[in-house]
């Protein structure tokens, strides 16, 4: 990727951080070089996600060492081949938390348990065998935990049944939060793009313009906790669209559209900005519960644009539904609304 990027006649600044994105386009970076600006024609931000800590959860006891992210975990184990601990326990059942497990057993942690306050695991269900059956790590659903203990370094968790309300101590001395991602939106946010509710993220259309011309997004900064290949290729999407436009000189022109919002459980849906001008081939859902066959009805002020049937949905993993509808949405009019009937 590096080579293609360089070949392609980008100059790839490292150590330099982006400080500041101007709504007018001035980017601030700082290096060991110093301050400096770039005035760009176009900005696209794809700072990612990052998972949000054990703080941000309210997860209360002491504050001892041996508390991680997956992200920190990584960093510990593979980049600064650190010591972790003895016994860990994770706490979540995404894709990223049987990645954290697997890190913990390259690093020679006993993982004790993975926890989870919904009713089932989120990965695929190989993953969840492989964790169960070659690793031995048992998977506790509608359990989170509940507080921290230790002085000086994690001595125990204590966990809650979420069912019966019971709770439990268990000794560790790490513990790992893992997935509940949130973007990095800060950049953007402070440029003046509008953040759409639902994913904490850049509000975008289907081409990753921002209600900011000149500022675009990709990627888990637009809507979190994909994996890198999904992340990647929304990136190639919108750089290709972006690539179009400065070809055609209409770069610099406002690009509007109608917002898309989601009735719970559905989480989120994106692009978040729709026109019937631009119709996407699919677009991107997320539930926050576990949902059997259901249908997804698409609605603008009372008239039904569309429906798709869902086989199924998990929780943090993303599914699809074509947008063909997009074609009939009425750009004078209201939001459009997704539900699920």
């Amino acid at each position: 990727m590096t080579r293609l990027a360089t070949d392609s006649g980008a100059e790839l600044s490292l150590e330099t951080t982006v400080t500041g994105i101007d709504p007018s386009g001035v980017v601030s970076l700082v290096s060991p070089a110093g301050l400096a600006e770039l005035r760009p024609r176009a900005v696209l931000v794809a700072t990612g996600a990052r998972e949000r800590p054990r703080s941000a959860r309210l997860i209360p006891g002491d504050r001892p060492a041996g508390v991680f992210t997956t992200g920190l975990l990584q960093q510990w184990v593979h980049v600064h081949h650190l010591p972790v601990g003895r016994r860990a326990i994770v706490e979540g059942a995404e894709h990223v938390s049987f990645s954290a497990a697997m890190t913990l057993r390259d690093a020679g942690v006993e993982t004790v348990a993975m926890v989870t306050e919904l009713p089932r695991h989120q990965t695929l269900g190989g993953f969840a065998l492989a964790s169960r059956f070659l690793m031995g790590i048992p998977l506790l659903t509608s359990t989170r935990v509940a507080a921290v203990h230790g002085r000086g370094r994690v001595s125990s968790v204590e966990l809650a049944d979420l069912t019966s309300g019971r709770r439990r101590t268990v000794e560790v001395d790490t513990v790992v939060f893992t997935g509940e991602w949130v973007p990095d939106h800060e950049l953007a946010r402070r440029a003046g793009v509008r953040i759409d509710p639902a994913t904490k993220g850049p509000m975008t259309d289907g081409g990753g313009q921002t209600s900011v011309v000149g500022i675009l997004a990709a990627g888990n900064v637009v809507h979190p906790g994909e994996t890198a290949g999904m992340a990647a290729l929304g990136g190639r999407r919108v750089a290709q669209r972006l690539a179009e436009r400065l070809r055609r000189g209409d770069f610099d022109r406002p690009v509007g559209g109608v917002e898309v919002r989601v009735v719970e459980p559905l989480a989120w849906a994106w692009p978040n900005v729709v026109r019937p001008d631009d119709v996407p081939d699919r677009i991107l859902l997320r539930t926050r519960t576990f949902t059997g066959r259901r249908t997804v009805s698409v609605e603008q002020d009372g008239r039904v644009l569309g429906q798709a049937r869902l086989r199924h949905a998990t929780p943090n993993r993303s599914l699809s539904i074509g947008g063909g509808w997009v074609a009939d949405v009425d750009a004078a009019a209201g939001p459009v609304g997704l539900r699920l009937v």
